[in-house]
């Protein structure tokens, strides 16, 4: 399990087909650091798919989700990336 103690909420659309490296550039431009234990959500214009980016203090984890209860499971639901 992933503790998380604070969530960050993007304000403008991402591009949803960007991978790990690009949502975590995103994170250090607005936040100045992806911090240990944060979430980081990421909706599209249409507020029908989401993105995560988890810091859980070792490295990052970014994962997609659909709606209606549907989830990204190609290479499992969340993708391992180094994050410093």
């Amino acid at each position: 399990m992933i503790r998380i103690d604070k969530v960050g909420l993007a304000v403008d659309p991402p591009d949803m087909r960007a991978g790990f490296d690009t949502a975590l550039a995103r994170v250090v431009k607005v936040f100045d650091a992806a911090r240990p234990h944060h979430a980081y959500l990421f909706a599209n214009r249409r507020a029908n798919r989401m993105k995560a980016l988890v810091h859980d203090g070792i490295a990052g984890r970014l994962g997609t989700a659909f709606g209606k209860g549907r989830r990204n499971t190609a290479g499992g639901p969340l993708r391992q990336g180094a994050a410093s």
